[in-house]
């Protein structure tokens, strides 16, 4: 699940089990326990983040004169190598120190002696992982509006090769009318604006500093709370010590736009799936991203967007998971909240695989407009094309929709398409029908003729084409 995965937990058996908080208890820790508390073995991705964090906290109480400069450039020395550890791969996570600030923690003060300790005045760890949590979220939500951007990049690619390519639009998974393909792949470029968009508000919520709330009451210090925030590029300070340790809402809203960005991908999924199978032939999608059966010879399986479709409800059910870990919390920090990062973590990496495979697959998808147009033959697509052409005529539109239902009728009984129909089978239907009938009947005319802003004639697509050129232009 973690990016970091070669980092081990390293459970010293030698190692002293008094922990930072011992000093009040007569006994320690039972092993058992130790293991089920202990969150170091998937929080240890949060070490950037915690020592960024620790340094701005160090800055300020050099700031401050709560600890001296000496101490400050022992602390940034003792960072320093500590980070390069992580980096390379060197730095010993131990089991006993539960967490990944007790183990930096432990670490620095190895390497640097009391000036180590000295770190830790006027904070909590309640405090403290609350800012390293948004510090990193932030850094992923960056992350992933660039994929985002990128997937928007690949539909728009392919939405620029077929302005013209007609295709059956749906509704109630039965024939409606023609639409460009083009124009259904810009539907899915809107979607992931507005999951853009909700990442980027969700981000000013993230991007708020709460250190200095301490456990929960603040600190006696003379703690400059808006230096830290400054140092960390962090857009201001919580504001009531008791939420800053117990709020979760960032990583609840996280979820939820996660959430949302999954079922859109799951939409492509279910379409791109169905489009692939024997039944529609509409495109096919590169090998690369399919597999074979291990006893169909035949069978090429769409895993991708199949595997996409079913990591959605993993997805939802971290945002469920979430919203039932907070509900039931008093203030202020509870350790139910240790249990915020396995599905926050997982949500992560879950939408940033997803939106990355699909950012390199869709450019790739093989479009067969051949049997796109045949099923456009099959299912009388243009017979609200027909009743529009009957209301300009002058028939009330309910008259010509009942009028164009029995044409459908004739034609199905006939199995023919409407403009297959005699100009004299046609016009017993209304008298107002003459031969300029066909020019509306046809597929091209019924594309062309929704010319109009948001509409699927080829003028407008290739319009919102160029549009979202311009914007994801702007955007590098």
């Amino acid at each position: 699940m973690s990016s970091d995965k070669h980092l081990k937990v390293h459970a010293d058996p030698l190692a002293s089990k008094k922990e930072a908080w011992s000093g009040r208890f007569s006994e320690p820790m039972a092993e058992f326990v130790l293991r089920y508390t202990a969150s170091v073995g998937f929080d240890k991705r949060l070490a950037e983040a915690d020592i960024a964090g620790s340094l701005a906290h160090a800055r300020m109480l050099a700031k401050s004169k709560i600890i001296s400069q000496k101490d400050l450039a022992d602390i940034e020395r003792g960072m320093k190598q500590i980070s390069e550890e992580i980096k390379h791969g060197t730095f010993k996570w131990k089991l006993e120190l539960e967490d990944v600030h007790l183990n930096i923690e432990a670490r620095l003060t190895s390497l640097i002696g009391d000036a180590g300790k000295r770190l830790h005045t006027g904070r909590s760890r309640n405090d403290q992982v609350a800012l390293d949590i948004r510090i990193y979220l932030r850094d992923q939500i960056k992350e992933i509006v660039s994929l985002i951007e990128h997937l928007q990049h690949s539909l728009l690619t392919i939405a620029e090769k077929n302005v013209d390519t007609l295709m059956p639009g749906f509704t109630h998974m039965q024939i409606a009318q023609p639409v460009s393909f083009g124009h259904h792949m810009l539907a899915y470029v809107e979607m992931f604006e507005r999951d853009r968009q909700r990442f980027l508000d969700c981000y000013k919520r993230v991007n708020i500093s709460p250190l200095g709330a301490a456990a929960l009451a603040g600190t006696t210090y003379p703690i400059d709370r808006e230096f830290t925030a400054a140092q960390l590029g962090m857009d201001s300070v919580t504001q009531n010590s008791l939420d800053s340790v117990s709020d979760r809402d960032f990583a609840v809203e996280f979820c939820s736009c996660s959430s949302l960005t999954m079922v859109h991908i799951s939409r492509l999924s279910e379409e791109l799936v169905y489009w692939m199978s024997s039944g529609f032939g509409f495109i096919s999608l590169p090998d690369r991203f399919t597999t074979g059966s291990s006893i169909m010879p035949q069978k090429k399986n769409p895993d991708v967007p199949e595997a996409a479709r079913g990591k959605v409800g993993r997805v939802v059910g971290h945002l469920m998971g979430l919203l039932m870990l907070m509900k039931g919390q008093p203030l202020a920090y509870n350790k139910d909240n240790q249990e915020d990062k396995e599905p926050l973590f997982d949500t992560i990496d879950t939408v940033k695989d997803t939106l990355r495979a699909f950012a390199e697959m869709v450019p790739g998808i093989q479009v067969r407009k051949e049997k796109m147009r045949a099923a456009l033959q099959e299912g009388f697509a243009t017979a609200t094309d027909f009743a529009d052409y009957l209301v300009r005529k002058g028939l009330p539109f309910r008259d010509a929709h009942e009028a164009v239902g029995c044409a459908v009728r004739l034609a199905s009984e006939k199995n023919c398409q409407l403009h297959e129909l005699s100009l004299e089978e046609l016009k017993q239907f209304n008298p107002l029908i003459d031969e300029d009938v066909y020019a509306s009947l046809t597929l091209e005319g019924s594309l062309k003729a929704r010319d109009h802003v948001g509409g699927t004639a080829p003028h407008q697509v290739a319009y919102q084409v160029e549009r979202w050129k311009k914007i994801l232009a702007e955007r590098e």
